[in-house]
């Protein structure tokens, strides 16, 4: 068998892309490229295939596509839906347009809802018809479908989803395998979304809560109303992915102690990119917490700093540094640079630094018979709605920036979560807008709070 079929995934946004060609042919295709090309070249490599060709199943909004890297890279022709109205070269195709890869045949399904021009991909195999897979972008995923509001009005997008679904991609057989755009984390669906890579049209079809409501109107009203958070800074990146083709969004430089202090001053924000624990410790005045060893590190950082905004990157190691910057960019933020050397560097000069005081659920129960203290949970509103701290706020960490008038300033504050992650980024981002007795409650959050046998409350306050 020469097909060539790989799946790469996204782990910090959780989405998946596809090579699909054939080998004895020596020629194959991208569908959904992410902005780190590396992988398909490194693929292209190992299998002796040339990329020829890039397929977008739409224009994307929560990240930054690869196709212009990726056409530079290889002289690939790209290939989108004629709805999508982008300005970069490619080829428009329409429902029912096929591309023969040797003796692969991929055939676009078009697929609308998410958006105008969303398009699924089948894949077939010539030799014996068979098809036998289907790439369904964010149409179908495992255990939930795609939302429907981030280009349309959301109850006309969920009627196409509706329409789509059940018209074209339920009609396929059920031994179809299905390999999604998105995985669990992602926030083009809801927390139904399950981490498995793959499945089958058949098991979701028996399985996929999403797909068994009796009629569109039914459909309809439970996808509107399970519409979560958009994606941060959802405008700009589908300018950049309908733009001219984009190769690069600043090439991150490496600066030292003295040039990280003057782009300070000068407006940009630098991102901490190591643990939580280590931010703690010790951190660059002003600097945020967001570690990048955590899935969902760009997409947090997006959700609190502004896209115009230049960033500086701290980080264990130059070359960590470097990921976490192409982490950045993925989602459309613009890197200036990283620390050179990191805090061993800055604190080898004798520059400042800040602290956080960083407690665990058991100590801020003992915390809070001692003390008049301000609780701040910073879970999404679902989390909260199901169980949170008695007496604490409730401020989501994509908000605390426009709510700090609602937080005392009088008192110590603690920021917790779930696990100690997102808390760790409100905790930085207090600190640096001022407030001066902040606490992180880190080594586990609310769940670990009532597993230790602390009353929690289910009624939002």
């Amino acid at each position: 068998m020469s097909t060539l079929f790989r799946q790469v995934i996204h782990e910090d946004l959780g989405c998946g892309s596809y090579v699909v060609g054939d080998t004895s042919a020596g020629v194959a295709a991208v569908v959904d490229p992410q902005w780190d090309i590396d992988p398909y070249l490194r693929l292209s490599r190992l299998h002796g295939v040339h990329i020829e060709h890039v397929l977008e199943t739409h224009n994307h909004a929560d990240h930054v596509s690869g196709h212009g890297r990726l056409a530079h890279a290889t002289g690939a022709t790209i290939h989108i839906h004629e709805l999508a109205e982008v300005e970069y070269p490619h080829e428009a195709i329409t429902d029912g347009w096929k591309l023969r890869l040797g003796e692969v045949e991929v055939e676009a399904l078009h697929t609308p809802g998410h958006r105008p021009e969303h398009t699924s991909f089948a894949v077939r195999e010539l030799a014996s018809g068979r098809l036998w897979a289907v790439l369904t972008g964010d149409s179908l995923f495992i255990g939930d479908v795609a939302r429907p509001d981030l280009a349309v009005e959301p109850r006309a997008g969920a009627a196409e989803i509706y329409r789509s679904l059940h018209a074209r991609l339920l009609n396929l057989d059920d031994d179809v395998a299905v390999f999604p755009g998105h995985l669990g984390g992602s926030l083009c669906g809801s927390s139904a979304i399950e981490n498995a890579p793959a499945s089958t049209i058949g098991a979701e079809r028996r399985h996929n809560d999403a797909l068994g409501y009796p009629s569109q109107e039914s459909f309809v009203e439970a996808s509107v109303n399970s519409i979560g958070e958009r994606p941060p800074h959802v405008e700009l990146i589908v300018s950049l992915n309908k733009g001219p083709l984009t190769e690069e969004l600043g090439t991150p430089v490496p600066l030292s102690p003295r040039a990280v202090e003057v782009a300070i001053a000068e407006g940009a924000v630098l991102v901490d990119a190591r643990t939580n624990e280590q931010f703690d410790e010790a951190h660059i005045p002003g600097a945020i917490s967001a570690s990048a060893y955590d899935t969902g590190f760009a997409t947090k950082v997006a959700r609190v700093v502004d896209p115009d905004v230049e960033l500086i990157v701290v980080a264990a190691s130059d070359g960590y540094e470097l990921e976490a910057a192409e982490l950045l960019a993925s989602v459309g933020l613009r890197v200036r640079g990283y620390l050179q050397g990191g805090m061993t560097a800055w604190r080898s000069e004798g520059r400042p630094v800040s602290r956080i005081r960083l407690i665990d659920p058991n100590a801020l129960a003992e915390r809070m018979r001692d003390d008049e203290i301000a609780v701040v949970d910073v879970r999404d509103h679902d989390e909260f709605a199901s169980g949170h701290i008695p007496g604490s706020w409730h401020v989501p960490y994509g908000d605390l920036v426009d709510r700090l008038s609602e937080l005392p300033r009088d008192r110590a504050i603690a920021t917790i979560c779930a696990g100690g992650k997102r808390s760790g980024l409100a905790a930085s981002l207090l600190q640096r807008e001022g407030f001066e007795q902040v606490i992180h409650v880190g080594h586990g959050g609310v769940g670990t709070w009532r597993d230790l046998g602390h009353r929690v409350e289910t009624a939002s306050r």
